[in-house]
């Protein structure tokens, strides 16, 4: 189970040394006061007692496994910390589909630390959401972990940047023995999704050396919106009766002859041209609608890949080797590679794509021709199969040395390197064929519309796979990322006080971070007429940057039962942005009244460079649709709230492209985090643990919104707020907001065409974000001669706020509630397991609380998830299993209000129930 360690006899085995032997379970059983001293993530010191001023979460190999998951993310997700919403496989139009990232208290993905062994890892060289950098977790093999610790609240004082949430440190096997082979297979009851894993962990160890070693491979087949019928087409939308679901228009064009006289094509004849495509079909335009009037694709949707397919592989090597004096070498090596699948929905193509401009003049039809809508189904074009291939490879290379001064103090030199490389091939309609395929050369101008003579024939039949592929074309793109850092620390007892020794810890740090985005060339054109892919852009970027850091820590007994703990630090960074330096503390309590109660509190400031891509993101497009314009919709006099007034289906709403990039000009976010809890033995074997977080963050760094930016740009230019209050529109602020709006037809006698033609997003210093909530664990242990040993466990997290501005001056935002943000306000996790004789049994769950349904009217219910399994050791060396995860087939709650596709959050799964078996082998 995901444990909250305690100061007892029932968790003190896992509190071990990344470096230091692993110890028999039995032995280290016999009580806290007896342990050695270890080092536990959030402090250099190495201590005794495992319970620290700041709480750390522990989750081991035993509870990944015995929790059911394949891989170290799908466990820490349904820890109750991570309260927060990411982009995941199902997210089918993120940047990052390949990738797993974790939310801790709900500040974003690249606000925990994520720690390999204690050292910097390279990001996921494709930024999350287009913007920001973080550590991928999916390429971290489950067979090499010992135990992955997590401690929540700001860490900076002892690690650096980026531990503002927290810090997560997957710590690897180190000084294994023997060899064991683990074999597991399974599938989906829903359909799709076969995986089968091996895993083989061994070690040797000799007088004065040591090996561990550890592989992973692991075959993954893709889940199809097709194969789940709640998300397989859109009469799944839970706010209308199918029979009046609204298709995508497969196939249509209008022609405008003048005078008002617009036809729409096909019409008539339409349910014969609908007829010609298997997956398309008649639908009306209208509920109320007498005829069909729409040739129209229900299933589009259904190609998207739910689960990405994947073939992964991972090595581990790990080694020590002990000299005459004392002194130690070791190394470690790690190493992976993955291929994956995804596909999105079906291609498709619209006349603005093909032509640069959405109406040309047709003669055969003697009027404009616009609104051209055609999609491609799956016979088309050739398969279901992925449109996206993700090509990803990483390793992490760390070898040092270790030893000891008199006796007294601990040092360890380390020097580290890891690289992460993922290439993307996709295949995509290209503009310019499709031009030529579907309209011809252009014949001239008319009434300033080019003049095209439509294809009509091939416009409304099935094109056969060959033509599609004459007017696609393969694109490829590359990323990568590096870190490098040479550590040393040093650490040991000072000198004795009346209560007990001073202990200290030192580290000096150098590193070196870089990273390389370089898509298609062709992407990176605007694609009206080029051999760019149509209606596609990427965004590429690259930098580098150096870190030095100073840091000392302080254990400081003031009586025999109370324990101060001091931090400091300083980072210098040199690198585009204008961070300079930052510097930042901790200062924590402990104290003892009884041998059963630990009282505990901690201070800290915490700091985060911005993300490299931040910085330097090159130019890239997207589009805005559907957006208000606030400044014509208040200069003639309306209201931007009022729907009718401006909202869709005016002149005020209306479809933007803009552009976004890097700022160099962006400064260090900066935190403080507040901890004060209690750790309590309440008896034999049974604990209760109870901690209050508070985490302030200055300075975070967001995309400016357009909503935001657009509302101060109409202050700035009509010189009043909504309000009415006077704004100085000659001010530098003003002159900022109107440079990122560009403006047709901008004159002082405000004519009808100033519309928005560009808009141009950057990141900035976001005000403030604040969040505070509470974290419980309970865990009880009985042992029992008759009817075997049981395990217990309870682990629970409610956010009591959750909120940010985004410039000085403007409104707090309830995060936690909005439903733009799907932040949970609770989570809990338990767990129950059995042991006797040769069978065990687990059973793990969890529940997220309630979200804001996607109305904003009310909130949906809760979301539980119950794991089973049970395994039987059937000789001294083998052991069968058999894994039920998602036992009772639970879904995404039920929103009526959701209708955007696929009709529910995406944080929800929509794999279902999985069944594994599973069998281990101990060779020796």
């Amino acid at each position: 189970m995901a444990s909250v360690l305690v100061v007892s006899a029932i968790t003190p085995a896992f509190a071990q040394d990344a470096s230091a032997p692993q110890a028999d379970t039995a032995a280290s059983t016999r009580g806290a006061t007896q342990l050695d001293k270890v080092t536990v993530t959030g402090s250099r010191i190495k201590r005794a007692e495992v319970e620290g001023p700041a709480p750390v979460v522990v989750v081991t190999s035993q509870d990944i496994e015995k929790q059911g998951f394949n891989t170290v993310y799908d466990a820490l997700n349904t820890l109750s910390q991570f309260t927060g919403s990411v982009q995941n496989e199902l997210s089918s139009g993120s940047f990052t589909q390949n990738a797993s990232f974790l939310n801790l208290r709900g500040l974003g993905p690249g606000y925990q630390l994520v720690l390999i062994n204690g050292r910097r890892a390279a990001d996921y060289p494709l930024p999350y959401n287009s913007q920001s950098n973080a550590v991928n977790l999916a390429n971290i093999p489950a067979a090499a972990i010992d135990r992955i610790e997590i401690l929540s609240g700001g860490a900076s004082a002892i690690y650096g940047s980026d531990a503002v949430a927290g810090v997560v440190n997957v710590i690897m096997k180190t000084n294994f023995e023997g060899d064991t082979i683990t074999l597991r297979g399974g599938t989906t009851t829903r359909g799709g999704g076969d995986s089968g894993r091996l895993q083989w962990v061994g070690g040797k160890t000799g007088s004065n050396w040591s090996v561990t070693y550890a592989f992973e491979a692991m075959e993954r087949e893709a889940i199809y919106a097709s194969q789940r019928d709640f998300m397989d087409s859109y009469r799944d939308d839970p706010s209308v009766n199918p029979e009046d679901a609204t298709a995508i228009e497969g196939v249509r064009f209008t022609v405008n002859r003048g005078a008002g006289a617009i036809r729409e094509w096909p019409a008539p004849g339409m349910e014969e041209i609908c007829g010609r495509f298997p997956d398309f079909e008649t639908f009306k335009s209208t509920p109320a609608a007498a005829a069909p009037n729409r040739c129209g694709y229900f299933g589009y949707p259904a190609t998207q890949t739910v689960r990405n397919s994947d073939s992964s592989q991972s090595a581990y090597l790990y080694g020590t080797f002990d000299f005459n004096d004392g002194l130690q070498a070791w190394g470690q090596l790690s190493a992976s590679q993955s291929e994956a699948k995804i596909s999105s929905s079906t291609r498709f193509f619209q006349s603005g794509g093909a032509l640069g401009i959405t109406s040309h003049y047709d003669p055969q039809f003697g009027g404009t021709v616009g609104n051209i809508n055609r999609f491609f189904t799956p016979s088309e074009v050739g398969s279901q199969g992925a449109q996206n291939n993700y090509t990803e490879k990483s390793f992490d290379l760390a070898f040092g040395l270790r030893g000891n001064i008199a006796d007294r103090f601990d040092w360890d030199a380390t020097v580290s390197h890891s690289r992460y490389t993922a290439d993307q091939k996709f295949n995509w309609p290209v503009a310019s064929r499709v031009r030529d395929f579907f309209f011809g050369p252009r014949l001239g101008t008319r009434n300033g519309l080019p003049i095209y003579r439509l294809n009509v024939d091939r416009l409304l039949n099935p094109l056969t796979p060959e033509q599609v592929a004459s007017f696609s074309e393969t694109y490829n793109s590359s990323a990568e990322s590096e870190s490098s850092q040479g550590t040393f620390t040093l650490s040991g007892d000072l000198f004795e006080l009346p209560a007990g020794p001073l202990a200290m810890a030192s580290v000096l740090e150098v590193a070196k971070q870089k990273y390389d985005i370089s898509p298609d060339f062709r992407m990176e054109q605007d694609y009206a007429g080029t051999e760019g892919p149509m209606g596609r852009t990427a965004t590429g970027g690259g930098g580098k940057r150096s870190r030095y850091a100073a840091g000392l820590e302080l254990s400081v007994p003031i009586f025999s039962t109370l324990k101060a703990n001091l931090a400091g630090r300083y980072d210098k960074y040199d690198d585009a942005s204008s961070v300079d330096a930052a510097s930042t503390w901790m200062a924590g309590l402990e104290w003892r009244p009884f041998e059963s109660l630990l009282l505990r509190a901690s201070h800290a400031t915490s700091f985060r460079a911005p993300d490299m891509h931040y910085i330097f993101a090159e130019p890239s497009g997207f589009f805005l649709n559907g957006v208000t314009d606030e400044y014509r919709c208040r200069r003639d006099g309306l209201n931007p709230l009022d729907n009718s007034d401006c909202g869709a289906g005016t002149d005020y709403n209306y479809s933007i492209q803009g552009d976004r990039q890097g700022n160099r000009n962006l400064k260090e976010e900066t935190g403080k985090s507040t901890t004060v809890g209690f750790v309590w033995d309440v008896m034999d074997q049974m604990s209760l643990s109870v901690d209050y977080y508070n985490i302030t963050l200055e300075g975070a760094v967001k995309d400016i919104s357009f909503g935001y930016l657009t509302r101060n740009e109409a202050d700035c230019r009509l010189g009043r707020t909504r309000d009415g209050a006077p704004v100085d529109g000659t001010s530098a602020a003003c002159d900022y907001f109107r440079s990122l709006v560009g403006r047709e037809g901008i004159n002082p006698a405000l004519d009808e065409d100033e519309k928005i033609i560009d808009y141009h997003s950057v990141p900035f210093n976001q005000a403030t974000q604040r969040t505070s909530g509470l974290d419980v664990s309970w865990k009880y242990k009985i042992d029992t001669d008759r009817w075997g040993d049981y395990n217990l466990g309870l682990n629970w997290t409610h956010v009591l706020k959750l909120e940010d501005k985004e410039f000085p001056g403007s409104p707090t935002r309830n995060v936690r509630d909005h439903m733009q943000f799907f932040n949970f306000r609770s989570r809990i996790n338990w767990t129950a397991g059995w042991e006797r004789d040769d069978w065990a049994a687990n059973v793990y769950g969890f529940r997220w609380g309630s979200l804001p349904n996607w109305g904003e009217t009310d909130r949906i219910g809760s979301y539980v998830i119950w794991n089973a399994n049970v395994q039987k050791k059937i000789t001294n060396k083998a052991t069968i299993g058999l894994y039920v995860n998602n036992v009772f087939d639970t879904l995404r709650p039920k929103d009526s209000t959701y209708n955007e596709y696929p009709y529910f959050f995406y944080n929800y799964s929509a794999i279902g129930r999985e069944i594994f078996v599973q069998f281990e082998y101990k060779l020796n």
